[in-house]
């Protein structure tokens, strides 16, 4: 099991509102592989230089960054925090505490200082975890697989998971045909796979408590049909695959869920833009950086698309009004990350996508409540 600690909507939101005359946001790189940690402990040094530089550079008081610097120091030298990683790090620190989320997806490694932190990535983290659960499911056995983009799949072991229908059942076989109790044949048949389901159902719920994770079932029928009568988890995706699990390796299960993965990310963002189209129509849609400020400040957002990988340095005062930058200093930061901020503070929705996701191809695209 990939060890991460993707965001949840509270945790993003809390690091939102954070404010500090030294917020830096540090995204590294990791592996979930301990023996070849180091290269990442090294790039995370380098990224908390260049934060450190930056504040020294703005005249950062010197007990503050001392401080601030111990405190990402120390997480630099936790030879037990580095052991168990996923596949990227984000650091959020002030001179007071020290934040981090182990992430599923490969971020670019970046280094930002501001008032404020850096959350786009994050965010990009908690749209599309890139990871999956497929339940492989059958009459003669059951299993659960976890699926990660850049690593081998494995097998979580789930207590009180079903060993097969028929021992479920109390039975050498679901297909007899002699009466029992008050059903029999196909109807007791059928009444069996559903005991025997929602037992599955039952033993993943501990598993799948909180997760926001998709859940893809690799069944045939009659289980395949049967099993979201069941289902009880949110995240169990429409598509299935659906084939006979029984001889098939955990590596081949990752190899039919990871496209299913990418049609039902693929299917949310052209739905976003399908919508994007309609309001667009209505004067109810905003591409330029001054415009969707405006709306983000005044809450007027409902869904933002905005790129992932893009960074305009400036700032925005309390009326929405955009000052840009030249560069990154610690007196700057993100427009589109605020943006973003001030989208969720208004319990509006954020996507981060690659540029070429967002109608336009420009940095951001934002759908609105309302034209303004």
């Amino acid at each position: 099991m990939l060890y991460v600690d993707t965001p949840t909507p509270l945790d993003i939101a809390a690091l939102n509102v954070a404010r500090s005359e030294a917020a830096v946001s540090i995204y590294v790189q990791t592996t979930p592989l301990t023996q070849d940690i180091g290269a990442a402990r090294i790039d995370y040094g380098n990224l908390v230089k260049e934060a450190v530089d930056q504040l020294q550079a703005a005249g950062f008081d010197k007990r503050r960054l001392a401080a601030l610097h111990d405190g990402l120091r120390m997480l630099a030298e936790d030879d037990e925090f580095w052991r168990i990683q996923a596949n990227s790090l984000a650091v959020f620190a002030t001179p007071e505490r020290v934040v981090t989320f182990r992430l599923a997806n490969r971020l670019p490694a970046t280094a930002q200082v501001s008032d404020r932190f850096h959350l786009k990535p994050l965010l990009r983290a908690a749209t599309f975890p890139h990871e999956a659960f497929v339940l492989a499911l059958s009459e003669n056995q059951v299993r659960l697989v976890e699926v990660f983009p850049d690593m081998p799949p494995v097998e979580i072991k789930v207590a009180g998971l079903p060993k097969d229908a028929a021992s479920h059942a109390g039975k050498s076989t679901l297909n007899d045909r002699s009466p029992s109790g008050r059903i029999q044949g196909s109807e007791g048949e059928r009444v069996r796979h559903l005991q025997y389901l929602r037992a599955v159902d039952a033993a993943l719920r501990p598993v799948l408590a909180g997760r926001d994770t998709p859940l893809i079932l690799a069944a045939v029928d009659p289980l395949a049909s049967l099993y979201p009568i069941v289902n009880s988890y949110a995240r169990l995706q429409p598509m299935v695959i659906r084939e006979s699990p029984d001889q098939m390796k955990n590596a081949q299960l990752a190899a039919k869920a990871i496209p299913i993965l990418d049609q039902a990310y693929a299917a949310e963002i052209a739905a976003v833009r399908d919508v994007f189209e309609t309001r667009a129509a209505q004067g109810r849609t905003a591409t330029d950086l001054t415009d969707a400020a405006r709306a983000a400040t005044f809450g007027a957002i409902d869904t933002l698309l905005a790129d992932m990988d893009d960074v305009v340095p400036g700032t925005i005062d309390d009326n929405g009004i955009v000052t840009l930058a030249d560069s990154e200093s610690a007196n700057t930061y993100g427009v589109v990350d605020e943006i973003a901020g001030r989208t969720l503070m208004s319990g509006g929705r954020v996507l981060a996508v690659r540029r070429e996701d967002i109608p336009g191809q420009g940095t951001l695209a934002a759908i609105l409540r309302y034209p303004i």
